[in-house]
């Protein structure tokens, strides 16, 4: 039985399988800086980090992974975003140029002051092109940049995420996605050579495509080739939360986890619904370039609901 600290009170939950399992990689990685200590985790990224869903399974695994930590997580995905720097002449129809994570990062650093952050970048760093040796300078600039920057500030574990597979609807993974697995090798290469902390997204859902296109080839993780739906969402997060305990591994499908554990599912829907709310929230209240966002609640606001569905998330049994 595992014993969830929430407003004061400890309050049993039943989540057995992590007793079960205990995570022999879990002590290596966190060796670093255990996630159990942080106080904020912040997600950088683009549409898809903004989106979510992959953000809400991770933190319903950290709940239940971490159960006396008392951790936030943030959600500053900015669509369109890239930390490149660059942009296509008509993005979005010619309205306005893709948003620089540099115009606002140092903003969203100091005003939530994360101990550890998530870094997901890539996917638009390409501007959808053929390879550039020029474009990929500019990802790797704007990496090397984040990663000083993230250090400078003060933050304790810096861990990047390679960029998802891009699931062209007209050339499969013999179109963008080749530029992607380029950025995808070189962060795999700073882990090996630098000892960067990085976790693959990439590869393991280019292989669970191939895989499922051997039997059906219409099958798309991302019907746009950029957004995955739940499926693409499951297997980021599974990446995410293997990293930190094997025994998620085991689990074939979201179903399978949400369903595996007594009051999870619930769990994960109350995390999704806040993330839901305090990702615009935290938009609003660290400023951003990017139109045709919506507006967040203030911050008092927004915190004051954050802790009536912490509430719900103690009352769990």
């Amino acid at each position: 039985m595992l014993i969830l600290a929430s407003m004061g009170k400890l309050i049993s939950i039943y989540f057995l399988w992590i007793w079960l399992f205990v995570p022999a990689m879990a002590q290596s990685v966190d060796a670093v800086y255990p996630l159990s200590d942080a106080k904020r985790i912040l997600f950088l990224g683009n549409s898809i980090t903004y989106a979510g869903d992959y953000v809400a399974l991770f933190e319903s695994f950290h709940i239940t992974q971490y159960p006396t930590a008392e951790t936030e997580i943030i959600n500053a995905g900015l669509p369109s975003e890239t930390v490149s720097g660059l942009s296509e002449p008509n993005h979005a129809e010619g309205k306005f140029p893709r948003p620089w994570l540099f115009s606002r990062l140092n903003s969203v650093l100091t005003k939530s002051k994360p101990d550890v952050v998530f870094a997901c970048y890539g996917m638009n760093d390409g501007i959808y092109e053929s390879f550039d040796e020029k474009r990929f300078a500019a990802y790797k600039t704007g990496i090397e940049r984040l990663r000083k920057e993230l250090e400078n500030a003060g933050v304790k574990r810096i861990i990047f995420l390679t960029p998802p597979v891009h699931d062209d609807p007209a050339k499969g993974l013999e179109g963008y996605n080749l530029v992607l697995d380029r950025y995808a090798e070189w962060l795999l290469e700073q882990r090996e050579q630098r000892g960067w902390e990085v976790i693959d997204l990439h590869f393991p859902m280019r292989r669970y495509l191939q895989e499922q296109r051997r039997t059906n080839p219409a099958f798309r993780l991302a019907e746009d080739g950029v957004h995955p739906g739940g499926e693409g969402h499951w297997l980021m997060a599974k990446a995410l939360m293997s990293h930190f305990n094997p025994a998620v591994n085991s689990f074939p499908s979201r179903e399978a986890y949400l369903n595996g554990s007594p009051d999870l599912k619930k769990l994960y829907e109350l995390v999704s619904k806040r993330q839901a709310m305090m990702k615009d929230a935290w938009l609003t209240y660290t400023g951003h370039e990017r139109p045709g966002m919506n507006k967040g609640l203030a911050m008092k606001e927004a915190k004051k609901q954050y802790q009536e569905i912490q509430r719900e998330i103690g009352d769990l049994k």
